[in-house]
């Protein structure tokens, strides 16, 4: 087997292993503040939702995980039933070893295969040039390109990148260049204001925060390695709540999407409520796809289709932009957190009476 192969496998493997673990979320010092009377019904509210002008039934998808090895391909083809049988969008894991290897391209072409008319985004690392972009998009015909931002993983991983000093240069070029929308992601460390204003800086339009609390690459590769360890960076980066948090300024102006310890329906709608236009889920989706099977996992998906319609009417909310007036209390580190970066975390207590 191939290395690239094994460190693919590898990956699946520990995010299985780790999986299992429950963490304390930032998803937890978050509450909503009930009102008693939504004044509407289940079926007044729509769950369908647009973000790098493309139009989804559902506000979560499949996001990158896997892709690059024969056992991958098997788990690329259970999620792409998952996500066709759903209605769902789905992304593949990163495209890099079939353009070093093209003997595994159809680790990641079986998803188009299984999902011929889905929402299908294709995946590669920063710091790829342009015309590795149009190939990871051209090899399954995808709708949009997810750009995903990594350095803590690179720099904790045995065989990873030591220099990134081009990454905004080459994104930049991408980004303009590209027939289709680039979505630029983190792989669980999330995002500062900072960061999110150098992106729109060089004309990024959709970006996935994708904070701590779900799969921890960092954790992965630090497991993989033999020798100098990097335990201390297991805990790097922000969770997905004060990421969203952080992308306040900006979310008139891009598209923000939300991944990172997803657990269930109410994260996403807290994730929602907080700006996101649409939730990515990976390890749990994973979990349930190798434990419990695809029909079960199918039945799971749809019924977090109706769970969601029925928490935005507890709240009043007929559609997923009408969430961004929900009342939220943010206690705890998150709220520690918005006094320290000068972020008015009253705000997001009293929206209701300023609509």
């Amino acid at each position: 087997m191939k290395p690239t192969n094994n460190r693919k496998n590898e990956h699946v493997s520990l995010a299985e292993k780790f999986a299992k673990e429950t963490r304390k979320s930032d998803f937890d010092s978050f509450r909503f503040v009930h009102h008693s009377f939504p004044e509407m019904s289940v079926a007044d509210a729509s769950i369908s939702t647009s973000f790098a002008g493309l139009e989804m039934a559902s506000p979560f998808y499949i996001n990158a995980m896997t892709g690059g090895s024969t056992w991958t391909k098997k788990v690329n083809e259970k999620l792409a039933l998952i996500a066709r049988e759903t209605g769902i969008a789905m992304a593949t894991g990163s495209i890099s070893a079939a353009l070093k290897d093209h003997s595994v391209e159809d680790s990641y072409t079986i998803v188009r295969e299984v999902n011929p008319n889905g929402t299908v985004f294709a995946n590669l690392g920063t710091g790829q040039t342009l015309e590795n972009a149009k190939k990871a998009v051209d090899l399954i015909q995808a709708d949009a390109l997810q750009i995903h931002v990594n350095s803590p993983q690179e720099i904790v991983m045995p065989e990873g990148d030591r220099d990134f000093s081009n990454w905004l240069t080459e994104l930049e070029n991408i980004v303009h260049h590209l027939a289709v929308p680039v979505i630029v992601k983190e792989v669980g460390f999330g995002m500062s204001r900072e960061t999110i204003q150098q992106l729109t800086s060089i004309g990024v339009k959709t970006i996935d925060i994708s904070g701590q609390g779900g799969t921890n690459f960092a954790q992965i590769e630090n497991y993989r390695r033999t020798t100098e360890k990097f335990d201390y960076l297991e805990d790097w980066g922000q969770s997905t709540v004060i990421s969203l948090v952080e992308a306040q300024p900006f979310i008139n102006e891009i598209d923000l999407l939300a991944s990172g310890g997803i657990r269930n329906p109410l994260d996403i709608v807290k994730a929602l409520s907080l700006g996101a236009k649409g939730v990515g889920i990976s390890g749990l989706f994973l979990h349930m796809a190798l434990r419990d099977g695809v029909e079960a996992t199918i039945l799971e998906v749809n019924a977090w289709k109706n769970q969601i319609a029925s928490i935005m009417t507890l709240l009043g909310k007929k559609s997923i932009k009408d969430l961004s007036q929900a009342d939220i209390i943010l206690l705890g580190e998150v709220k520690d957190w918005c006094e320290l970066r000068k972020i008015d975390a009253s705000i997001f207590a009293n929206r209701s009476s300023q609509h």
